[in-house]
């Protein structure tokens, strides 16, 4: 069975009240959020990210994380973690981003979709 649109939105919600940290994956994380990004000057770090209320079984963030990113990376995939660190929720992939030298990636849009 079909969740309905509300269902959907009530599993949004509720996700985004636990997913609160983005990271940056240079191959697909999997379930455990493997190929995290390390190192730089400034360092790579995880970076807070906030949702809005989910609608018609859709959410998207509220907010613009900015990371650090080191030379020789290429960024291939963003995850989502607790405020802990610790639980892996899922990972989006998105267009590769490579950087020969230190720079910045700026999440612009991440939007999670239960109706795809």
């Amino acid at each position: 069975m079909p969740y309905s649109i509300l269902g959907k939105n009530a599993m949004l919600n509720a996700l985004g009240a636990l997913a609160v940290f983005a990271s940056l994956h240079t191959a697909d994380p999997g379930e455990s959020g493997a190929n995290e990004v390390t190192g730089g000057t400034p360092a790579y770090a995880r970076k807070a990210i906030t949702w809005n209320a989910a609608g018609n079984g859709t959410m998207d963030d509220s907010n613009v994380p900015v990371f650090d990113v080191p030379p020789s990376t290429t960024v291939s995939y963003v995850g989502f973690w607790n405020n802990a660190g610790t639980v892996f929720y899922g990972s989006a992939n998105v267009t590769d981003e490579v950087f020969a030298g230190q720079g910045t990636y700026t999440l612009s849009d991440a939007d999670l979709d239960l109706n795809a």
